[in-house]
């Protein structure tokens, strides 16, 4: 008896190793010290310093049950872009730059090519970050995991300078509301979209025209990374007062997060264009609308707060940025919480 006869196979560990390490010096930056295959990943600090008071933002997060997708269509190579956007999203929420980022895939039978391929698409999520993939950990689990089931997780550190993080604090009536479109559904509330929809290739690889792709691509889009557009409003010497990741929870749940007390989010429901996958699946899951927008991002991954006067530079340093920034509503005194009208 030996390792490889209990199923675990240290040989394809080190095949993977080999398969991704093209695509993670596609993320490197000059602070990475050292390279792949080491026990820990090296970042210096030495830039950091010309911050006055430097702060370290982190965010871990998974893709969900959107994977059982991925391996249903045996589309392996978007789901790290998930992975890395839910993590980098949050840092760049509270104003931060990703610095790097680490994954862990568990998985029943290490399919050296299949790691490469999602390990591909997290380096794509870096690159899009600007954050450098410095480690990661592949670990095969028989026994515990069906041979062609995996899953995938990440964690980010990133930074900012404490007086530019944004934190909500100098919110008030009167600031605009300002949404980023989202790419579909992203990385939340699939275990109510694998209710909806029938789970099979079949159904996955038909094409609807109100889609104008198939159910299976429209719902594998991989989630935006709003990592530049942010810095772009930054860039612009435009102050963001608070910002809201759109995610699990929806608006009902993450909008109240960019709130200080006394004050009350309104959003427009018909402000912005909202994607076909939503109506798509309240009609097919007889989903009422208030739990669609407690569940989704309905078509808005990302919101901030900004003073009225700088609405229309904010929305330049969006596009600029390469991303699709509407006017979606505003805040009042009150309650902190949120009314969609």
């Amino acid at each position: 008896m030996d390792y490889k006869n209990a199923g675990v196979d240290i040989e394809a560990g080190y095949k993977s190793v080999e398969l991704m390490k093209e695509h993670v010096k596609k993320t490197m930056r000059p602070e990475v010290l050292g390279g792949l295959g080491g026990f820990s990943g090296a970042f210096s600090l030495e830039k950091i310093k010309q911050m006055e008071e430097p702060v370290l933002l982190s965010g871990t997060d998974g893709c969900g049950t959107k994977v059982k997708l991925a391996m249903i269509l045996d589309k392996h190579d978007t789901i790290g872009i998930d992975a890395v956007a839910m993590c980098v999203n949050d840092i760049a929420c509270a104003g931060g730059e990703p610095l790097f980022f680490l994954d862990y895939i568990a998985c029943g039978k290490n399919e050296p090519e299949k790691i490469a391929t999602i390990v591909s698409g997290v380096a794509e999520g870096c690159l899009q970050s600007g954050a450098a993939l410095i480690g990661g950990e592949t670990a095969e689990h028989p026994g515990l995991m069906p041979e062609d089931d995996y899953d995938l997780a990440g964690f980010a550190v990133g930074v900012c300078d404490k007086k530019e993080m944004i934190t909500g604090e100098d919110l008030k009536a009167g600031d605009v509301l300002i949404g980023m479109a989202s790419s579909g559904v992203h990385s939340n509330g699939f275990s109510l979209v694998r209710k909806v929809f029938e789970m099979s290739e079949t159904s996955l690889n038909t094409y609807h025209d109100r889609l104008g792709c198939t159910l299976g691509e429209a719902l594998l889009a991989p989630t935006k990374i709003y990592v530049k557009a942010l810095k772009s409003i930054k860039d612009e010497g435009i102050r963001v007062k608070a910002c809201s990741h759109i995610t699990g929870g929806g608006f009902y749940e993450n909008i109240p997060r960019m709130l200080k007390e006394g004050t009350h989010a309104v959003v427009k429901k018909d402000s912005y264009p909202m994607l076909p996958i939503f109506p798509m699946l309240a009609e097919h899951g007889d989903v009422a609308e208030e739990m669609m927008y407690n569940t989704f991002n309905m078509g808005l991954g990302m919101i901030v707060a900004v003073d009225e006067k700088d609405v229309e530079s904010t929305l330049k340093a969006i596009e600029a940025a390469g991303e699709e920034g509407y006017v979606v509503g505003h805040i009042e005194a009150g309650d902190k919480g949120v009314t969609l009208c």
